[in-house]
């Protein structure tokens, strides 16, 4: 009880108290009176008594009962205060899947916009069951299917077997007491195996242990940087998780102290002290001086009382925590599945734009260097690229965008650089008679490229040019779209589409200079 109900309950019983003696002492003068009738003394002797005990009884119930009901509605205060919260997650969690599905209806791939609409379905069914799923994870010799057997309280699965035995995921259904959700425990593939199918095996096992609930991470001593890298990147995503030090009876006590307290220091800061405890599964059997072997009892009632204890007070909130973030993840990959389809449509835009403008340049050459940029940068092809990202502009917006990058890779000295660097690799492969009309061409085409990737970059990042501006975005392409390897495909492309067809020009142009002749 609240010091504060304390103090108004004595502070109350003494004003009672104090009522009551100077009633008794009033009413004592008033029986005197009346002592000539015994009855009359008595009637009012007794109803003194009974207005005492109304008087107590009723402060009593005011302090206790009416206490206690308070505390009741607090408690229901809190109870639909708790509630709310997984509803609130999962109401986010369906939102979210019904973005998913709008996003997914913009992907152009017939399987990958199956695949995502299947996975959809199965976070909304799941969402729907409210099952919780419990995955053990960890490397094939720590004793995971051993574990599960400990837990189910039944052989559900092969013990002592080799490495690499659970080829895929085994999942087993029972109920906790105290808990209405039915819970689903999967003992996965091993990690760390050898050869492509463990590979495969260990991707298999990474994939459930995303879609955890409550994640058991077993080990049977201090973890490896190989165990640690996973069991720190599924904690990062989210992942609750209890790190579980198995075959503690190969240990002595001293040994196992040893071991939980440098398993403890590993994961501090992701994974709470309480959270990494000690068993044995599937504890050696003793040979007894009769000559007998005594299997002894796995001993798991530290993780049992652990998972019991998280199940209870966060199921819940794990559920709709898992849900929520399986929708995230969902969300984000169709992201990234329409990102890289627009990149591809956009792409084909500033190719096709390159070449038509390194054809019109090639044919009617500028006489100012810096004039390239301002022909190169095609308000037309601005206005593309922004549609395929959802960007209705306008031409007027169109020719304000392009003139001001055109200005930027003009003051960059961008212009001079690309006409520098592709002069040198032309001369390598066109007559030198030709050069002086092909550089304009080709370099026009190289300037298309290098304005239409930063609006790519530009419309891509919502029509932000980050945080440094127009100027890095347009230096950043230049730099990478001048790497040998790609100018040299450059350069080639650039002969069969512009060089090519303007020597196909020259020479008709002398034979019919000679037909005339």
């Amino acid at each position: 009880m609240p010091v504060s109900r304390i103090v108004t309950l004595i502070v109350g019983l003494i004003v009672i108290l104090g009522l009551a003696l100077w009633l008794i002492d009033s009413l004592s003068r008033l029986y005197w009176q009346l002592s000539y009738s015994p009855l009359l003394g008595n009637l009012l002797l007794l109803l003194l008594i009974v207005l005492i005990g109304c008087l107590v009884a009723a402060f009593v119930y005011y302090v206790m009962v009416l206490q206690a009901g308070e505390q009741r509605t607090r408690r229901n205060r809190r109870r639909v205060s708790v509630a709310q919260i997984p509803a609130a997650k999962s109401d986010a969690a369906s939102s979210t899947l019904q973005a998913v599905r709008q996003q997914v209806a913009q992907i152009q791939d017939e399987v990958a916009r199956q695949a995502l609409l299947s996975r959809s379905q199965e976070i909304e069914a799941n969402l729907a069951r409210g099952e919780i799923q419990v995955v053990v994870f960890g490397t094939g010799s720590a004793g995971k299917t051993s574990l599960v057997n400990a837990i189910m309280g039944r052989m559900v699965g092969k013990v002592d077997a080799p490495m690499g035995t659970t080829k895929v995921g085994e999942t087993y259904c029972l109920r906790l007491k105290g808990l209405e959700r039915k819970i689903l425990i999967t003992d996965t593939p091993g990690i760390l195996e050898a050869g492509v199918a463990g590979t495969e095996r260990e991707q298999l096992a990474r994939a459930l242990a995303t879609e955890a609930d409550l994640l058991l991470f077993v080990v049977d001593n201090d973890l490896r940087r190989s165990e640690y890298e996973p069991l720190k990147g599924l904690a990062e995503i989210g992942k609750r998780s209890l790190l579980v030090l198995n075959k503690t009876d190969l240990y002595t006590d001293e040994d196992k102290e040893v071991i939980l307290a440098r398993l403890r220091q590993r994961v501090r800061g992701f994974i709470a002290t309480n959270d990494v405890v000690a068993i044995a599964a599937n504890p050696e059997a003793a040979q007894l001086e009769t000559g007998e072997l005594f299997q002894p009892e796995p001993d798991i009632v530290p993780l049992l009382r652990r998972m019991a204890a998280i199940l209870r007070a966060e199921g819940e909130d794990l559920v709709a925590d898992n849900i929520l973030l399986q929708s995230l993840r969902l969300g984000e990959e169709a992201r990234k599945l329409i990102d890289a389809q627009r990149r591809r449509q956009a792409d084909k835009i500033v190719e096709r734009f390159q070449w038509i403008g390194a054809g019109v340049v090639s044919v009617t050459p500028l006489p100012m260097v810096d004039l390239l940029a301002t022909a190169a940068v095609n308000a037309q092809m601005v206005v593309e690229i922004g549609r395929v990202y959802g960007c209705e502009l306008n031409m007027e917006r169109g020719r304000e965008l392009a003139l001001s990058l055109a200005k930027t890779i003009a003051s960059l000295g961008i212009v001079k650089g690309a006409i520098e660097l592709l002069s040198t690799a032309l001369q390598l492969n066109v007559a030198t008679f030709i050069i002086g009309r092909a550089i304009q061409g080709v370099t026009a085409a190289y300037l298309t490229r290098i304005a239409g990737k930063s609006f790519i970059e530009y419309f891509r990042h919502d029509q932000d040019w980050g945080d440094g501006g127009m100027t890095e975005v347009v230096q950043r392409q230049f730099q990478i779209n001048r790497r040998d390897e790609f100018i040299k495909a450059f350069v080639a492309e650039a002969i069969a589409r512009v060089v090519k067809p303007l020597q196909d020009r020259v020479d008709a142009v002398e034979n019919d200079e000679q037909a005339n002749n």
